[in-house]
């Protein structure tokens, strides 16, 4: 497996917006060695707020780790600012929900191998045990937790003993087709990654492909969000779209449709890893 090679540190902030903000965080960036590789702002004209992603290498950073709450606070209390500092040499572990279909376990899975994304898959949770041979080839660790659906609460215990016990900072759902609940849920909040099989917010729930060829639709697609308690509602990620036509039979939508799912999720992971995503006012926001 491939190794990111990256000595830099993420700085993402929102606060109001207002003068001084880019020129403040700049002079403390110099002022500790860094020097800036990427730096994107967006400004939300109604209500006012600022937000900034900074991204710099740490070759000759004088500052630690400990000790940046603490020298940043100052910066931080007279913006205001709601900020999260990442850093390059510590990657997150991922864990990757799957039931029946393997598609988009499969690519992901090869991503990770490749170094695409930059992370630690951890393990594979699965309510059916057919993804056991595919995550065996990658030496993955496979837990097979079948459903009994007047007891998904005692399901549910056991896949977030397994997730807190390896630690997981990420959960995709790459086509697990299961209800989280509440209480899953607001336990990795804005840490759990679904890909939905439709252009949301069309055609909610698990056949979407059948609505849409029920409705003749010219265009299907697929949707990355973050997962909430509301079903398929969560902010959105990333979407995309592919042409249909009235030749295509239900069995096409889904054939096409797997190569949406694969690249929207992805995409999706992969920004989530690098630290470009900021859940705002419902909604994300993707810094190049």
């Amino acid at each position: 497996m491939k190794t990111s090679s990256k000595n830099t540190a993420t700085l993402i902030l929102t606060c109001p917006d207002q003068m001084g903000l880019v020129a403040a965080v700049s002079r403390f960036l110099f002022d500790y060695g860094g020097n800036i590789l990427h730096a994107d702002q967006h400004q939300d004209e109604e209500s006012k707020v600022f937000l900034m992603r900074i991204e710099w290498d740490l070759n000759n950073w004088i500052l630690s780790e400990e000790n940046f709450d603490i020298k940043f606070q100052p910066v931080a209390s007279r913006f205001k600012m709601n900020w999260r500092l990442s850093w390059s040499t510590r990657k997150a572990k991922v864990a990757i929900l799957v039931s029946q279909f393997d598609h988009c376990l499969a690519d992901i899975l090869y991503r990770g191998r490749i170094g695409e994304l930059d992370c630690e898959i951890a393990l594979v949770i699965s309510n059916h045990p057919g993804a056991h041979e595919l995550t065996q080839f990658y030496r993955l660790p496979f837990h097979f937790i079948p459903i009994e659906q007047k007891d998904k609460a005692t399901t549910e215990n056991l896949q977030m003993e397994l997730l807190y016990k390896n630690g997981i900072d990420l959960i995709i759902l790459a086509r697990y087709m299961q209800i989280l609940s509440p209480k899953f849920v607001t336990a990795f909040e804005s840490r759990i990654i679904n890909i939905h099989h439709s252009f949301l917010p069309a055609f909610i729930g698990a056949r979407p492909y059948h609505q849409a060829f029920a409705k003749g639709v010219k265009l299907i697609g697929a949707t990355s969000h973050y997962v909430t308690p509301d079903l398929d509602e969560g902010p959105i990620i990333h979407q995309d779209v592919v042409q249909i036509s009235h030749r295509d039979q239900v069995s096409d939508l889904i054939r096409k449709g797997r190569d949406l799912e694969r690249l929207v999720l992805s995409k999706a992971v992969k920004w989530h890893l690098e630290n470009r995503i900021v859940i705002y006012d419902k909604k994300t926001i993707i810094f190049d």
